[in-house]
């Protein structure tokens, strides 16, 4: 079914995370050992954080606690994620694929998915160049890695101290791209939406906000 309210610490499931073919949890296709592969996605940023496996009583766990629970194949036992390190994972949405023989969890991570410290368990491999999804939710961290430190020498953190001066960034980086989507080439209006994009993203975090507010604003009307 879809997620209940325990899911969500009592708030509601937001309308756009509903599905609109729920599934009864007696309808997965757990395999001969009564598991099923869970991946664990970020809610916010869309990242794919790691896969491991839920029987039907971890299941029952996440959806009653709010936050993820495994079966762990190595010691067969259930496995509170983060119970140990802090790491937990908050349950926005769990979704199903179109044979309910694998389980999709929306998440808001407390810290690293994986054990050796990294954000997501898939850090090895062809990392380089990122995929394009990657690189909002990375310039996001680092901005709020400087809105933490405020390191003299940085250029976000300086307009972080400045809210005018940030707002008028923005104001002078709007003018830029328009001019550069009427008089410039392609490869200038992708720079100079760019630098739009970046000082939004500052702007935001001075407020408390992230690009994420916005997404949830542009889904919101999406609906309608």
């Amino acid at each position: 079914m879809g997620c209940p309210p325990a899911l969500r610490g009592g708030q509601p499931t937001p309308a756009s995370l509903e599905s609109a073919t729920p599934v009864e949890d007696s309808e997965i296709a757990f395999d001969e050992r009564g598991l099923v592969p869970c991946i664990v996605q970020d809610w916010r940023t869309g990242e794919v954080l790691t896969l491991a496996y839920m029987n039907a009583e971890s299941l029952r766990l996440t959806r009653d606690t709010g936050e993820v629970h495994f079966f762990s194949r190595s010691r067969q036992e259930l496995w509170h994620k983060g119970a140990t390190s802090g790491n937990t994972m908050s349950v926005r949405a769990i979704r199903y694929d179109c044979d309910a023989d694998a389980l999709l969890a929306l998440v808001e991570p407390a810290g690293p998915a994986c054990h050796t410290g990294e954000r997501s368990c898939f850090h090895r491999g062809e990392l380089h160049p990122g995929a394009p999804f990657e690189t909002l939710p990375i310039l996001e961290r680092t901005i709020a890695e400087r809105a933490a430190s405020r390191p003299q020498s940085s250029y976000t953190a300086k307009l972080l101290n400045d809210p005018a001066l940030a707002g008028a960034k923005v104001e002078e980086e709007a003018e830029e791209v328009v001019r550069a989507a009427r008089e410039e080439s392609d490869e200038r209006l992708a720079e100079e939406a760019a630098d739009v994009i970046y000082h939004v993203a500052v702007l935001l975090r001075g407020r408390g906000l992230t690009l994420a507010d916005a997404e949830r604003v542009l889904d919101g009307r999406r609906q309608h």
